[in-house]
């Protein structure tokens, strides 16, 4: 987003950083903006690897034996204040554009995965985009939102409001220099506001997300992390026995709330992050039910995780993985024992130990029983 705004500025902030680095001792590589299709396929290794899905782990009964998992790896979902990702492995490659696909060879087997990065898209950016659509169509400067609740009210300086390449398309002139948002909390229009960021009006391949994005069809598990989880994380939606049909309804409970009774439930809470959720939930479920089209059936599919074995779900550790080839392309010719394999063996070999010992003692005090045993 940064080199989005301004290259020369992002430049700076490399040149910066790359200067800062360069004086310590370890062996610095190099700075660089990841594209946002890195960002997607480092979120995907990630989520992939924190669950043990690229290597079957050995066992003290099968040590010999190393194959891949056979149960297929799990999607990933990112979402960021500025973009949205979404990864994962179709079950045949559908004919995209050429840059729809990744290649990965990861512990011998190979993966082709469909990634795509929506820029603008992020539950932030989608937030001004939204502003900067309905504004067009405000009355004297105020804004009837219903993607806030119903008593919330705040002032907004248009300069900000187009300050982001974002909403550049929806820039006009207005005749005043700011607009009141006044909240009306209502579920079912927030969304339709929100679906109006999508144009679904062509998909010059077999499926597409929206704005005529090539996406195949889903297959599998999907992890759903970062924004993802955060938002519905605090609305309780997080739960794998709410439907959709649930989830749904208690979002529309939330909206509808008036605002000093949701300040209310929610002390301690930012009044910035607070107002913003009911957008945020709508907009979450706008984009994977419309936008991705995710159904009542696979959204069952969807888990939305913050840590995986204590370690936070998100692109980072991919991108380490990946730079430091701790993923091996190839098979490893051994695998080291798992902790609970040898702590068991261990535990076993003791006790023969042990057996054996007791029984020699008995042998060496008590020969004669064994002698009348042989006649």
């Amino acid at each position: 987003m940064c080199r989005m705004q301004s290259e020369q500025l992002a430049d700076r902030v490399l040149g910066v950083v790359t200067k800062s680095l360069s004086s310590y001792s370890f062996d610095f590589q190099g700075a660089r903006i990841i594209t946002g299709q890195e960002e997607g396929a480092y979120g995907w290794i990630t989520v992939n690897y924190l669950l043990g899905k690229f290597a079957q782990k050995s066992s003290w009964l099968d040590l010999i034996s190393y194959e891949s998992k056979d149960e297929g790896t799990f999607g990933a979902l990112d979402l960021g204040g500025a973009s949205t990702q979404i990864t994962f492995v179709p079950q045949n490659n559908t004919p995209g554009t050429a840059d729809s696909y990744l290649q990965f060879r990861l512990y011998g087997k190979d993966y082709s995965i469909y990634t795509h990065s929506f820029l603008c898209y992020g539950k932030d950016q989608a937030l001004w985009q939204k502003l900067a659509k309905d504004i067009q169509v405000a009355n004297n400067g105020i804004l009837k939102d219903p993607c806030f609740h119903s008593g919330y009210e705040k002032t907004v300086n248009v300069s900000d409001l187009y300050k982001t390449p974002c909403t550049k398309k929806f820039e006009m002139t207005l005749p005043f220099e700011q607009f009141e948002i006044q909240g009306t909390g209502d579920y079912q229009q927030c969304q339709q506001s929100i679906l109006g960021l999508f144009n679904t009006s062509y998909c010059p391949y077999s499926q597409c997300a929206f704005n005529g994005i090539f996406l195949p069809p889903l297959q599998g598990n999907f992890g759903a992390f970062s924004a993802f989880y955060f938002v519905m994380n605090f609305l309780n939606l997080t739960s794998e026995e709410l439907s959709q049909e649930n989830v749904i309804e208690m979002m529309r409970n939330f909206c509808s709330r008036p605002w000093e009774e949701v300040k209310a439930s929610f002390v301690g809470v930012k009044e910035k992050y607070l107002s913003e959720y009911c957008f945020s939930g709508t907009y979450i479920l706008s984009l994977l039910l419309q936008g991705y089209h995710f159904t009542a059936d696979s959204w069952k599919h969807i888990h939305f995780i913050g840590k995986i074995h204590g370690s936070d779900a998100g692109w980072t550790l991919g991108y380490m993985l990946n730079l430091t080839n701790m993923i091996p392309a190839e098979k490893p010719i051994s695998l080291p024992l798992p902790h609970s394999t040898y702590v068991f063996l261990m535990i076993l070999f003791s006790l023969i130990l042990v057996a054996v010992v007791i029984t020699g003692l008995f042998i060496f005090h008590k020969p004669s029983f064994f002698r009348k045993e042989v006649v």
